[in-house]
Formats: C-alpha cells, structure tokens, sequence
C-alpha cells in the first residue's frame, strides 16, 4: 500500500524499471514481427456503446446529450469485426481495455492486450501467426528458443488428465481413470459413484506415501472446500499399503488401482468419487497445490499449448439460462450447426447434459503458457442469421439485440469474410517473461485490489458544477 502511494519513489528500484524496459522490448518486438507479416495496426475508440461482455462496463456520462453514456472498452471485439467486414484482412493494436471487475493477482481494471484479427483464415492460420510471434519475441527479448509448433489439446482432454482447462505442463502427475477398476469393488462410495454416472479418478503424488494423517486430514479436508465428498487414498510404504478404505476394496482391487495409476512404493495414490466434473476439477487442484507445495515445478521453462474444442454454451443453473462459455460471437463448429435448431425444438431442460445446446463445441481456442492462459480467441460469426439464433439462445430477443448490436448485424448482411483472431494479455506475458506473480509488478501505475490509485487518490468525488453540467446527482451515499 505505502509503496503505491509513493509510486514515484517506488519505481526507482531497479527490478520495476528492469521489468518496464523488458515491456518497452516486448512491445517494439510485437509491432516488428506483426507488421513484418503484413498486419496494420489500427486504433479503435475508447468511448464506445455498453455491450454486454461477460464483466461490468465502466461507464462515461455524455456532457451534451443528458441520460446517456458511453462505456469504455472491455475489449475492441465488436470493432475489429468491422474492420474485418471493411476490407482490412489484417488488423493489430495493443489495445487498452477497462473491466469493472472483482480484481486478483492476474486481473486490473484496466490492462493492455496484443489484438489481432485476419479475414479468409480458419484457426490453424492464427496458431501459426501466434507461435511466430512468441518465438520471434522470446528470441529478441529473452534469448531464449521456443519450439513451435505448440502442442494441442481439446478442452476435454484437458480437463481430463489436468483437472483445469489452462494446464501446466511443467511437471506430471497427471489424473488417472481408475472407474473400471473402482466401479466393480465393494467399496459403496466406489461403486454408487460409477453406477450413478460418475467417476472414480485419481492422481499419484511421488513420495507421498510417507504422508502423516494430519497431512491425509489436511488433504481431505481442501478436497471438500473445493465440493467433494472427501478424499480415499492409498500410501505405499516399506512396510506395507495403509488405507481405511482396504478392508472394503480388498487386497487385489487395491493392486490393480495402484498398478493402473503406476503408484509404486513410498507413492501416495489419491482418488474422488463424484460426477466427472467435480471429481477432475478438485483433483486439479489438488495437483497444483501439491506441486508447489513439494516444489516439483521448475524455475526457467516456458511450457506453451493451445486448448480448443471449448463447449459453445454452459448452463448456468442459479439464472437458469445458457451463457456463452467465452463470447458471443464464437462461430459453432460446422459439424455441430444442426444442433441449434435441435436445440430449440428440444423438450429436454437446460440441465440436462444432452441438451443439444450442451454438445455443440465453437471455434474457440486459449494459448497457455505455465499454466496461466495468456491468450484466448476464435472463429467468429460472419453470418447475421446464425449470430441471431446464438444471441436468442443467450436469451438476447430479437429488440433487445437490434438495440445493442444492430451495428454488427447489419455490418454482417454486407458480406462478412470469414474471420479469425486473438487477444493476448501483454501484463500478463511481462510478468511471465520476468518471473513476476503479480501483473501489477510489471505495470507502471496500477490499482490496488479495490481498484484504487493510492498516488493521486482516484477514484475521487467531483464538484457539484460538474455533477450539475453532466445532469447527474448522487444518491444514497
């Protein structure tokens, strides 16, 4: 707190003016190599119209027309899509953009990302543009070679064998089906997991078969914070397995569940039995929390991977209504178009995971570096009709969307090419390239966590002649 109230003092110290100059080399290095491939790097306004994009808008009041406001940007989404229909096939900028969201480690109210977006391209077009620009990037400001192409997963193998759909790659140990195997024991937790549609999953900690019960406790009780039922485990040691769940799975079920996961001696095997989603989510976090707890993840590597085949839509269970699993404006795979007319006709409820809406995957794709997604893009719409049906499945009618995108979808009836893009968080990338936890290290002046500039107090309350030119007054303070 006291350092950004003097953040003028604070950035003399050598590690923030190292971190800023390693920003400048970056950003010289992103222009360079982007414009080297043909692309032109275009402004976007600041004061836009309010779009809903998944966080709250910021919003500016109109001097002279009273009652309305513009919001700044929470991206240049809607406007590079113009550009695209403009005729401009290739379109950069680092783009400033402002979110009125709860803030963490990785997240400020307002940060810069590497935009882009090409015309006539499909995924594997942007993918290649990407692993040029981090290896061109990586080579000129850390000297260091990055291997392209970078590896490719779907989100479903992802969550499957990591638990979480920006994977670190660093270290192993990787979630393990064990529901065959754990299904037919007579264990009850086992088997009613597996009859009911679950799953019995598993990860392998190396050496933790010396795990103390305090430390087994410990465990349990994270994987229930994290909405699990509890945790069964096995620890292989010296002198013998130990586990409380032995006497119901008996010896040679237990051999065949340690053989499976490859737990060898002084390994710790742990397992949860619950629906799939649950049971790969909490033993991903498990994993992480023991990987840097036992310091298996290594210092200097720099992991890259692509994550694709996202689900175009989840159900949101609390407003009972679907949402879009990034944006609004992810083009479906083509395979699965059929489905959002089967989609409406449908009977079955949004809970449902058959729901048709629930199988349909979009164009959509993140790039993680260590474990933390630096970058998330897609396929867009190009066509007016197919961007209304998602917008009505969002619960978007067809006035609500004349008024808040009649802009792109009359844009859309003037023949959209078929467009791609990305955006990457430059904070973000600056504070991997530095080692830095926080991206607030690798910005000049940030935001506390309550979205405060503690060095000239802002946000801050305004005089009564601006309040009454801007036709605003202040209520309920």
């Amino acid at each position: 707190q006291l350092r950004l109230e003097y953040r003028y003092l604070d950035l003399r110290r050598h590690s923030l003016q190292e971190a800023l100059r390693l920003r400048h080399e970056l950003s010289l290095a992103v222009r360079n190599q982007l414009a080297g491939e043909g692309f032109y790097e275009i402004e976007t306004p600041l004061l836009i119209r309010s779009t809903p994009e998944g966080a709250r808008d910021y919003v500016v009041p109109s001097r002279v027309h009273h009652g309305k406001f513009y919001a700044l940007p929470q991206s240049p989404q809607l406007l590079k899509q113009i550009l695209m229909i403009s005729g401009f096939d290739k379109y950069f900028q680092l783009a400033r953009c402002l979110r009125d969201e709860d803030l963490r480690s990785d997240r400020q109210p307002e940060h810069t990302q590497i935009d882009l977006e090409m015309s006539f391209v499909t995924p594997e077009d942007v993918w290649a543009v990407i692993e040029r620009l981090m290896a061109a990037c990586f080579r000129q400001v850390l000297n260091v070679e990055i291997a392209t192409p970078f590896p490719r997963f779907s989100y479903r193998e992802a969550m499957a064998r990591w638990g979480i759909d920006k994977p670190d790659r660093r270290f192993g140990m990787e979630i393990v089906d064990l529901s065959e195997i754990a299904g037919a024991s007579e264990f009850g937790v086992f088997a009613k997991a597996v009859q009911s549609g679950g799953v019995v999953k598993g990860i392998v900690l190396k050496g933790g078969g010396s795990y103390s019960r305090k430390q087994i406790d410990s465990l349990n009780d994270k994987a229930k914070e994290l909405g699990a039922g509890g945790l069964a485990y096995i620890l292989r040691t010296e002198s013998g397995d130990k586990s409380p769940i032995l006497k119901f799975i008996g010896e040679a079920v237990k051999d065949r569940l340690c053989e499976a996961a490859q737990a060898a001696k002084d390994d710790a095997l742990l397992m949860v039995a619950d629906v799939r989603e649950k049971a790969e989510t909490v033993l991903g976090q498990l994993r992480l929390e023991l990987a840097r707890e036992h310091g298996l993840i290594p210092d200097n590597i720099y992991e890259f991977l692509w994550v694709t085949d996202f689900p175009l839509f989840e159900f949101d269970e609390e407003t009972g209504r679907f949402q879009a699993m990034h944006n609004i404006v992810s083009h479906p795979a083509e395979s699965d178009l059929p489905l959002i007319d089967e989609g409406f006709a449908s009977a079955l409820p949004g809970t449902d995971p058959k729901h048709p809406w629930r199988q349909i995957h979009a164009l959509q794709y993140d790039l993680v570096i260590n474990g933390s997604e630096i970058g998330s893009g897609g396929q867009r719409i190009n066509r007016r009709e197919l961007q209304e049906k998602v917008l009505k499945i969002l619960g978007i009618d067809a006035e609500r969307a004349e008024r808040m995108f009649g802009f792109l979808l009359r844009a859309l009836e003037y023949g959209a090419p078929p467009h791609a893009g990305i955006a990457l968080g430059l904070d973000r990338l600056v504070a991997i390239m530095t080692g830095r936890s926080s991206i607030r290290d690798v910005i000049a002046f940030p935001k506390t966590a309550n979205a405060i500039s503690l060095m000239d107090n802002a946000p801050a309350e305004i005089d009564a002649e601006q309040l009454e030119e801007l036709g605003l007054q202040i209520k309920g303070k």
